[in-house]
């Protein structure tokens, strides 16, 4: 098993030399490539997110490296906002009871007159649909539920996103129930129990009968 911590801004690769010079967290693809290079086809990789997203190429390229494996298992632990909830769709998903995901549109920054506003505009249109396909792959909700999420800034807990089946599941929920299961199967049925007593105690009738001869015959004797 190869465990993979994605925490902090997602970053591309070359702002990784300078997140880490200010001793900083972040993720950068390079991170998670050089982890699964790590392990085989078939290892599981285990994912923890704790992250509030950052640039979208870099988190659809997180995506894509995560998806291309067969056996991921991510686990929410605090935040996966933004293109961290991008990444957090590439696997098996539970969230800690604590936790929250949030999505919303792609935004950007940029300058000029009225036709290079309006290519910025189909541009992040375009970016928000392909995000969109991340949420729409993990959950089966349509483009339009998934957009109309995006537009309006959707913080999610981690029981709603079960709901929504963007999150397979909570945190310690199974492990609550395992033991609760454990308890259970190691009790006898109501049902089981009186018959086993009405066993026991007409074994004890028997013995006190049979006693009983004993002592008359050591009566006759004497």
């Amino acid at each position: 098993m190869v465990r993979i911590d994605i925490r902090g801004p997602i970053i591309p690769n070359d702002y990784k030399d300078v997140y880490d010079y200010f001793q900083m967290e972040s993720t950068a693809p390079i991170d998670i490539r050089k982890a699964l290079e790590k392990a085989s086809d078939i290892e599981p990789i285990d994912v923890y997110i704790d992250s509030g997203g950052g640039e979208i190429h870099s988190g659809s390229d997180i995506y894509t490296d995560l998806m291309n494996h067969q056996n991921v298992n991510i686990y929410v632990v605090g935040l996966a906002a933004s293109a961290a909830s991008v990444i957090a769709m590439a696997g098996h998903l539970e969230m800690s009871p604590t936790a929250m995901m949030m999505i919303h549109n792609v935004s950007t920054v940029t300058g000029g007159d009225y036709r290079e506003m309006d290519k910025a505009s189909r541009t992040l249109q375009a970016a928000n649909k392909s995000m969109a396909s991340a949420y729409v792959r993990k959950s089966g909700m349509s483009e339009a539920e998934a957009l109309k999420m995006m537009d309006e800034e959707t913080w999610i807990t981690a029981q709603r996103a079960v709901e929504l089946k963007l999150a397979d599941g909570i945190m310690f929920e199974e492990e609550k129930q395992s033991l609760v299961a454990a308890y259970n199967s190691g009790m006898l049925s109501l049902k089981k129990i009186e018959e086993t007593k009405a066993k026991i105690n007409a074994k004890k009738e028997k013995t006190v009968m049979e006693q009983e001869k004993i002592n008359l015959l050591k009566l006759r004797r004497l």
